[in-house]
């Protein structure tokens, strides 16, 4: 017996998380779906790798995140506890509606700092400024 196996173009994990620096502020550009899975996985394998790096100040640029689940939100919460545990800030920027609505639905935006511009988010981590 004979079997085809077809190649198929759909990556395994459907998130990718780039990384990036602005004034002592780290800044991950998450792209894709936050979902069970793999997904989490990565969001917090990144979140426990900046931390093990001295790396507090966090911000999650969601700006390209087209879907997100219950474990997703989950991880989010997650991800919010450990950074506070660790004494550090985690802030989200740039939610798309599909975000927010997730977000204002579970009353989650209360809990999270939320802001629309990357230069108010990067100066919110600031006390001097946030004051």
């Amino acid at each position: 017996m004979t079997y085809l196996v077809r190649p198929t173009t759909i990556p395994l994990v459907a998130l990718s998380i780039n990384r990036r620096e602005s004034d002592h502020v780290t800044i991950l550009d998450v792209r894709g779906r936050i979902t069970l899975g793999d997904e989490t996985d990565a969001l917090r394998q990144s979140i426990r790798d900046l931390l093990a790096q001295g790396q507090k100040k966090i911000l999650l640029n969601l700006a390209g995140v087209d879907y997100i689940d219950s474990s997703g939100v989950g991880e989010l919460v997650s991800a919010f506890t450990t950074v506070r545990n660790a004494g550090g800030e985690l802030k989200l920027m740039n939610l798309t509606q599909k975000v927010h609505d997730v977000l204002n639905v579970t009353k989650l935006y209360t809990v999270f700092d939320i802001k629309d511009d990357e230069f108010r988010a990067v100066k919110s981590f600031d006390y001097f400024f946030a004051r």
